[in-house]
């Protein structure tokens, strides 16, 4: 019989374990897909390797020199997985507090009718949307611009008799911060041949940041979204609003702070303190704004 001693004396123990195994779990989890996962899989199998027979054979130099380089074997794994680790601890720090959903709802439609417009034409396009990780530090070159984000300058900027047409568009919340950015290429070697220049330096580009991409083909007009190393092609645009939206937007069950405030206020100006009442189905909701 477990007596509550034996409970207090182990659930130490046991709560150890379990936080191990879920940071663990969520760990491989993020890298899984990524250009990184392959060495992955390849270090944890060799240090399980060398362990196994350093332990087996009882090798005991081998085994005290295997503890001992265990330092050493942690800095390597910084180094290697450093975009990895990068964009974990980006996401992990990218709380939506100060941005509501109706604002990131309205710069998601900028994105989408300017996408629209370019696919209808065949004007090719590359458009990144920062998040918690600056895409600034990702590129190698770029033209500050700094203006509103709206569909005309977009497609402005992707024209192709403008001097800055060639290369990718940074965007940050409402403002277009960067043109004429190169981005860097994937190092992928399996992609399909057909995909060109634009496609790659997305590909890249979410390799080591947390931004999702948008790529429209010069050739075809057609769409693609990119984001963590996996690319769709041939979207619709009811489908990239919706991947935009399920990246760029927050569940409603974590509304923004400022969101939460607002909708307080407004029901505390409506109903007088005494009878308000707030039901969890009374939720603050916005509209899904409609593309052109």
């Amino acid at each position: 019989m477990v007596t509550w001693n034996y409970v207090l004396r182990y659930w130490r123990d046991a709560l150890e374990i379990l936080i191990l195994a879920m940071g663990i779990y969520y760990a491989l989890r993020f890298v899984r897909g990524t250009r990184g996962w392959p060495v992955v899989v390849g270090f944890v199998v060799l240090l399980l390797a060398l362990t196994a027979v350093t332990t087996l054979l009882e090798l005991k130099e081998l085994n005290w020199l295997l503890r001992t380089a265990s330092l050493l074997i942690a800095w390597g794994a910084l180094v290697i997985f450093q975009p990895e680790l990068r964009r974990m601890l980006g996401e992990l720090g990218n709380l939506p507090l100060f941005v509501t959903t109706h604002e990131q709802r309205e710069n998601i439609e900028v994105i989408v009718q300017t996408v629209e417009r370019l696919a209808d034409v065949r004007i090719g396009a590359l458009i990144a949307i920062e998040q918690s990780i600056q895409l600034q530090e990702a590129v190698e070159s770029g033209i500050v611009v700094d203006c509103e984000a709206t569909p005309e300058m977009l497609e402005t900027i992707f024209f192709p008799n403008n001097a800055i047409h060639d290369g990718g568009v940074i965007i940050k919340g409402d403002r277009i911060t960067h043109a004429a950015c190169i981005f860097p290429l994937t190092q992928q070697l399996d992609l399909n041949k057909s995909l060109g220049t634009r496609h790659r330096a997305a590909i890249g580009l979410s390799e080591e940041t947390d931004a999702p991409i948008v790529v429209v083909s010069e050739e075809t007009g057609t769409i693609s979204h990119v984001y963590k190393g996996q690319m769709v092609r041939g979207v619709t645009i009811e489908s990239l609003r919706a991947f935009l939206i399920s990246v760029l937007v927050p569940p409603a069950k974590a509304r923004s702070l400022v969101e939460w405030l607002r909708s307080r206020g407004s029901e505390h100006h409506r109903h007088p303190p005494r009878t308000a009442v707030i039901t969890r189905n009374e939720v603050h909701r916005t509209p899904n704004g409609g593309g052109k």
